[in-house]
């Protein structure tokens, strides 16, 4: 059920983050995983689970926008390193308070009591405690 709800109440989000960034949500969600760290093509294609024809694409794409930059992995030359640009961090920010990531209708409507017992239990499934 959670899944679904998910899956239901993420288009809306997705459309707002499109909107305020003026990228395909494939291209923007590039740029919110590189805020953390650098990535390898590789890297980028597992945690987004792209193929890799697509991520070349978009970080072409990304690249020539100048909102990232590929420089030489310092442990692998075969590899390359996707940084973004503070052009492409500046951006990602702004898209990301504008398009604020409320939780779904359903869920604003639960009592502070059920909130907090449905906290407690994803906390619990996210930790893998038995």
């Amino acid at each position: 059920m959670l899944v679904a709800l998910v899956w239901e109440t993420r288009g809306e989000w997705r459309h707002k983050i499109s909107d305020a960034s003026g990228l395909p949500f494939s291209r923007a969600r590039i740029l919110w995983r590189l805020l953390d760290a650098s990535m390898t093509l590789k890297q980028i294609v597992d945690d987004t689970g792209s193929d890799a024809p697509a991520v070349t694409v978009a970080v072409n794409d990304l690249e020539d926008r100048g909102l990232v930059e590929r420089n030489p992995h310092p442990d692998n030359r075969r590899a390359k390193l996707v940084s973004i640009t503070s052009s492409g961090q500046q951006l990602i920010e702004a898209a990301l308070r504008v398009a604020r990531d409320d939780a779904p209708p359903a869920m604003q409507r639960l009592s502070k009591t059920d909130l907090a017992h449905l906290s407690r239990i994803l906390e619990r499934i996210h930790s893998r405690e038995p």
